[in-house]
Parts: C-alpha cells; structure tokens; sequence
C-alpha cells in the first residue's frame, strides 16, 4: 500500500468504518538521515486517530531511533513491517527478508518498545518461501519481546499476493499466541471477512488493496458481520463523487499537481466494473487537473446512465 494509502485515503476509510488505520511504509534509515520524504510519511491528523506509524529496517538502534522520532506526530502505537514482498525493501534486509532472522525481528520489537510509550505492533507473512513457513516461531519471538498485536498475511514473500492466502497457518499463529492476531490477505469482500474470522479465531482482520477505489468495503463488513447485511456497492454517481472528495482532499494536502499525478491509478481502481472502464483507465492516466477529473467523472456517470437505459 505504500504510495497507495496516503492521508486522503486513510481518512476515507475511517469515515467508512476502518477500526483504524496505518502509514504509509517509512524507511528507518531515512528518517534517521532526515529526509523530509521519510518523515512527511510519519504524520498523524486529528480524523485518522487510532492510526499507526509504519516503519521498516534491519538495525533495531535505527528502528529504535526512527520510532522515536514517530512520536513527534503522536500516533496511537508503532507498527513494525515484517511482510513487505517488495525488491527495494526486502533486497536491503527490512520487510519480508526479517522473516529469514526470527532473532532480529525480536531484537527489533524489543528495542522499540523499550523506546517509545505506545504499544508496537507487527506485520509478518507465513514464512520467506514454502519451505520456510516460520510464521508461528516469528510470531511467538516478537511476542515475547513485547509486540501488543500481530498481523499475519497468510502467504510467503515468495508468493507475493498469489495464490489465495493460507488461512491455517493464521490460525496456527492466532492458537500460538496470546496476543492479539490480525489476519490479512484476500479480504475483498464482507463474506471473505466473515470466512477469515470463522476459520482463524483471529481478532481482527486488515484490509488493503481492496479499500483501494472502494473504501465503503469497511461498512460493507461491519454491516455484515454485525447482522448478516449485503450491502451493495453504491451507485456509479455516488462512486464518482466519492473519487473526487478523495482527490480534492489530496490536492489540499499536496497541491493539485501532485495530488493529480498520484490519483490517477485511485481514479483507475474507482472505474473497476464499469463497462468501458478500459477506456475510462486510459483517460486516467492522463489526468492533470481537478477540472479534467469533474470532466471524467461527469461523463462515466452520464455513459453509464445511458447504458444502463439502453440495457433496460
């Protein structure tokens, strides 16, 4: 989610009905170094609380010092990322490749909670790769070095985000531990949250990728779990105007150029479905201006409608 889950997003999905939220992924070493694009990642506002500061790396006095640093901007505990699949993060020992060193990821859990007042959490996958499906020995480390939840995504670095997520082995961490367990992975629907929970026993359960262009799937599962309510996905008209308060959000807190240039795949995501919706990510892509993006959404609702009477 890094690059995906910025302020706009985050306070989207709490007004949706997220329990809470998480950063985007901070670099240790950055935000040791002082680099503005590292800390900028660590700020927490006033409609995301509870929210979470995201960090990775391999050096626990690093680690130590970056959360620190998080404290600044007062975020409600600090999560440690242990299940990034991505090259540039898990090539350099931080993310996933802490899996392949149970013993520093619990040096590292244990020196961030000595350093900071708020609880740290934890993201780890099933293993590094299927012959080293460690989830269970990683989970029971960080635990003991002071970790207050776990997040387990059920499938190894090696599996990146295919096939679907090994629900057992959650469960074997969830009856491994007395903490808390979070379970993540393929939660992109109100019944897939319902199979998560009854096959894990885990607390809680984290979404990602499906929240983007859809953030009401949080109401959609709370409304489902609470009573067993489908709710459906709002209309086309509803779901263009919920980009653009997205979008208008991101150009408030980044100016409408950057904010432009980054919506365009959230535009993409919000056009799954559709019919035409090809067309419609081709035109994202070239979005440069809020104007542009009133212009397309005003136009896939009045496409939409069309189609829709000319099918009825």
């Amino acid at each position: 989610m890094a690059g995906v889950a910025d302020r706009a997003m985050r306070e989207l999905c709490r007004d949706y009905g997220a329990a809470y939220v998480v950063g985007e992924l901070a670099s240790a070493k950055g935000i040791a170094r002082r680099d503005r694009k590292s800390a900028a990642l660590l700020e927490v506002c006033a409609k995301e609380h509870p929210m979470g500061s995201q960090l990775f790396g391999d050096d626990p006095k690093l680690m130590a010092a970056a959360a620190c640093r998080a404290m600044d901007f007062l975020p409600d505990f600090i999560d440690i990322n242990m299940g990034c699949p991505a090259p540039k993060v898990a090539n350099n020992g931080g993310g996933a490749a802490l899996m392949k060193r149970p013993v520093l990821a619990a040096e590292i859990v244990r020196a961030i909670v000595k350093a900071v007042p708020v609880p740290v959490t934890v993201k780890i996958r099933a293993g590094w790769d299927e012959q080293s499906l460690n989830a269970v020995e990683v989970a029971r480390r960080c635990e003991d070095a002071g970790a207050s939840v776990i997040t387990v995504h059920g499938r190894s670095r090696k599996q990146m985000y295919a096939p679907p997520v090994n629900l057992e082995i959650i469960r074997a961490v969830k009856q491994s531990v007395s903490v808390p367990v979070v379970g993540n992975g393929d939660v992109d629907s109100p019944q897939a949250a319902a199979r998560m929970l009854e096959q894990t026993g885990c607390d809680l359960i984290m979404v990602g990728r499906a929240a983007a262009g859809a953030p009401w799937i949080f109401s959609q599962i709370n409304a489902y779990l609470k009573d067993g309510t489908l709710l459906p996905d709002p209309p086309v008209s509803e779901r263009m105007l919920v980009l653009l308060r997205q979008v208008s959000r991101m150009a408030e807190y980044k100016g409408e150029r950057i904010a432009l240039r980054e919506a365009r795949k959230h535009a993409a995501w919000y056009m799954r479905g559709l019919k035409n919706a090809a067309a419609y990510r081709r035109q994202c892509g070239g979005l440069e201006t809020m104007r542009q993006l009133e212009e397309l959404c005003c136009r896939v609702c009045m496409e939409q409608e069309r189609m829709r009477e000319h099918d009825s």
